[in-house]
């Protein structure tokens, strides 16, 4: 198999068109860009950049927000989130001055407010990332309950006095969102419907691969960690990058009651009380560009759209069915089709061991090419690797001038096709019935197919060995592979 497969199924992600006013509807990134068209010269922020308390009245009032700690908190968060992204510009107190102005810092439009409305698609996705960034940040940061333990005699914060660890909490969280990809992606690479119980997420981080009941220590431990997840997914769906339902309040005062932490479900509970996640097509967007920063291989169907058909072919050994096809659509829809078939096909000759594979795909993107396709097919007629995939083309296709395969090469197209499934999907149901369907139309079947000159021949034999139920023509399978590896051998 080839070395150099994504370790990641490819994710199908929407037009960045799309994405980009996804991420300008996001209410917080909209609050963002509303206060920073708001701020001006009577702007007064503190030392950090945050807007002075007396000013967070009318910062709540002016994204339409309710009078109250909640408002004024959502305004809070807004004005940073537009300060950390470049919507605006903060400046430092001036010491030199008076009044407020040594007191407070101004605030003025950053270079990235007017990229909202006159920049790309790819310019408002940068400061969306920005804006994830900012709020990932926040969501890993160490939860204050009483600032008194951890404030020192001189007003200095005392992080070692606290139990936080900022690394192994942004590796937590990260393969949290790890996970929630690789289960939106393997679902077909689109955003998911179904969402993810929060339970079932927060075990797939602690609860051990081999381990059957999980201890009281592990689901004490999977609790705690859904609570930690329940409050950042909380602060993650006004970004846009996930749909949440969040734990049941009337279940947290249930437990809170008894001084315990939320247990995992039962199987008779409502699971969705103890929440529910999925990624959004933005969602999808953003954990990606995360995973690529960190030198994870996460591809996205249109990689391959400007390759040549060799890294096309080779490309698509791991890519779902779906995706494969939405691949292959994209990379044929820049080219000819008649030239398209030529490459197709020249690039899926050779002997090596993801050869197969690659046959089964360019068969499968040829169906796509359609009947401009069958001059460059009927060109490989007697070529002895593609010889007979052109023929089932042809006949596919209701061809009736196709000449008959040889012998030779009916077996050696058999065991090149088990080998491409066997690359593909392992040893499935399907193909199971592939080989004793193939094993019952040819009498003595693996008296020949032990002489195929195949590469994979003795590797397919062995594989029928396993999967045919016929006690009896099992063993004959396995004689042939034995027969196989002596003469390759020999």
């Amino acid at each position: 198999m080839p070395e150099d497969r994504p370790t990641l199924p490819p994710v199908r992600l929407h037009t960045d068109a799309e994405l980009a006013r996804d991420a300008l509807a996001a209410p917080l990134l909209s609050r963002a860009v509303r206060l920073a068209r708001w701020a001006g010269p009577a702007t007064r922020v503190g030392a950090g950049g945050e807007l002075i308390e007396e000013q967070l009245p009318a910062a709540a009032a002016e994204l339409g927000l309710p009078a109250d700690e909640d408002g004024a908190a959502d305004a809070s968060e807004a004005w940073r989130i537009a300060v950390d992204t470049g919507l605006v510009d903060v400046s430092e107190p001036d010491e030199q001055a008076e009044g407020e102005q040594a007191e407070y810092g101004g605030a003025s439009a950053g270079e990235g407010l007017p990229l909202v409305t006159s920049g790309g698609p790819q310019d408002v996705l940068a400061i969306w990332q920005e804006a994830f960034e900012a709020v990932h940040a926040d969501a890993t940061a160490p939860v204050l309950d009483d600032l008194e333990d951890i404030v020192g005699e001189d007003g200095a914060i005392d992080l070692s006095a606290l139990d936080w660890d900022p690394e192994a909490e942004i590796e937590f969280l990260d393969g949290v969102l790890g996970n929630l990809y690789l289960l939106t992606v393997s679902g077909g690479g689109a955003a998911a419907e179904e969402p993810v119980p929060l339970p079932a997420l927060a075990a797939s981080m602690i609860v051990p691969d081999d381990m059957g009941e999980p201890t009281d220590d592990v689901l004490e431990q999977v609790s705690e960690a859904m609570m930690r997840l329940d409050d950042q997914f909380r602060m993650f769906e006004p970004l846009g990058l996930v749909e949440y339902r969040p734990v049941d309040e009337a279940l947290l005062a249930e437990e809170s009651t008894e001084e315990a932490a939320v247990a995992p479900p039962s199987d008779e509970e409502d699971v969705s009380r103890y929440g529910l996640v999925r990624l959004t097509p933005l969602g999808l967007y953003g954990v990606r560009a995360r995973l690529l920063e960190a030198g994870v291989d996460a591809p996205a169907v249109g990689d391959l759209a400007d390759k040549d058909a060799d890294a096309l072919l080779d490309g698509l050994a791991r890519y779902p069915e779906v995706a494969a096809r939405a691949e292959t659509e994209q990379w044929l829809a820049r080219r000819g089709a008649a030239d398209a078939a030529v490459e197709l096909l020249a690039a899926a000759k050779g002997d090596d061991e993801g050869a197969p594979l690659r046959r089964l795909h360019c068969q499968q993107a040829l169906t796509l090419v359609g009947a401009q396709a069958e001059p460059a097919v009927r060109a490989v007629l007697d070529d002895p690797e593609l010889g007979g995939l052109a023929r089932v083309w042809l006949v596919e296709r209701g061809a009736t001038d196709v000449p008959a395969p040889s012998e030779s090469m009916i077996f050696w197209l058999a065991i090149d096709t088990i080998a491409a499934q066997l690359d593909a999907e392992g040893e499935p149901q399907e193909l199971q019935e592939l080989v004793e369907g193939l094993v019952g139309r040819h009498g003595g079947f693996f008296e020949e197919a032990w002489r195929v000159e195949h590469p994979a021949t003795a590797e397919v034999l062995e594989a029928m060995g396993r999967l045919h139920g016929d006690k009896k023509l099992a063993k004959e399978a396995r004689k042939a592979a034995f027969k196989a590896r002596s003469r390759q051998a020999s």
